[in-house]
């Protein structure tokens, strides 16, 4: 990216400006990405956590196969899952608050008695495996927004700020040497001045 500027006092005092703002805003941003970076690492290992969990439970139900094959899938169904936003190191991520399950009535009578626990062991799954793809989405819009955040410490700390250090310096040089010049313009005119002078005396 090149830096537009002009050699004046103007430019200099808007580049001084936009660098001044630069580098008081690199530590925040590289503040932000570190504490994105851990929320990225926590949220996946609780993704994987709760699945291993999801799984542990699966494999520990296997002895009741046979059952599940006179279970009625019907009987229950997830009829709402209700996030809400949590701001995590600035960014807005999903939460899970509940999911609302609908049970389509069925005879206590008429069915077999373990039905209602199998109710509560799908609902727990259930739970288990929307909480797991919940914190896979809570990471990657942290991860998105890590990696937005890094492409700007980077512009800031490898092009920006570089480059407005060097804008400044040729700036403070141009006029530097554009002031040697006038002095030294001063200077021969001031000694033409005393040598028509004195030729004329």
């Amino acid at each position: 990216m090149a830096i537009k500027y002009q050699f004046n006092k103007t430019s200099l005092n808007d580049l001084n400006k936009q660098l001044k703002v630069r580098t008081k805003a690199l530590p925040t941003l590289k503040n932000k990405e570190s504490a994105l970076r851990m929320e990225v690492k926590r949220a996946k290992e609780r993704s994987i956590e709760i699945n291993e969990q999801l799984q542990r439970a699966l494999a520990s139900y296997d002895y009741l196969s046979g059952l599940w094959n006179e279970f009625d899938p019907t009987l229950i169904a997830v009829s709402d899952v209700v996030l809400e936003t949590v701001k995590v190191a600035g960014v807005k991520t999903p939460s899970l608050k509940e999911v609302r399950y609908h049970i389509r009535p069925y005879s206590f009578f008429s069915t077999p008695f373990w039905y209602a626990d199998g109710i509560d062991i799908l609902k727990g799954l259930a739970q288990m495996g929307i909480e797991s793809e919940v914190y896979r989405e809570k990471m990657r819009l942290l991860d998105f927004s890590r990696k937005k955040t890094t492409q700007k410490v980077n512009l800031y700390e490898k092009v920006q700020i570089p480059g407005y250090q060097e804008a400044i310096r040729k700036i403070k040089r141009f006029m530097e040497d554009e002031e040697n010049l006038s002095k030294a313009a001063q200077k021969i005119v001031k000694n033409r001045n005393l040598i028509e002078k004195e030729a004329i005396v």
